[in-house]
């Protein structure tokens, strides 16, 4: 009986927070690039390059998002 409550609550408030849920989930998506960069690609950073190693890859990453969305691929 709890199940279907919670599923029309959850839907309600999707239908409450839909004109933010693109920020919250690229935020998320964010949150995760840096994750895996910072903690599961460890060959990045040896020699003490970890926070140039991080952003280095984030800033790429951004390039080419925006390359993606400009060429509209």
């Amino acid at each position: 009986m709890v199940e279907p409550v919670a599923g029309v609550v959850g839907a309600a408030a999707v239908l409450v927070v839909q004109p933010a849920l693109p920020y919250a989930l690229a935020f998320a998506a964010g949150a995760m690039v840096f994750v895996v960069v910072e903690e599961l690609i460890p060959a990045s950073h040896r020699a003490g390059n970890t926070d140039l190693a991080t952003v280095s890859t984030v800033l790429g990453f951004t390039v080419m998002m925006m390359l993606d969305v400009a060429l509209g691929s």
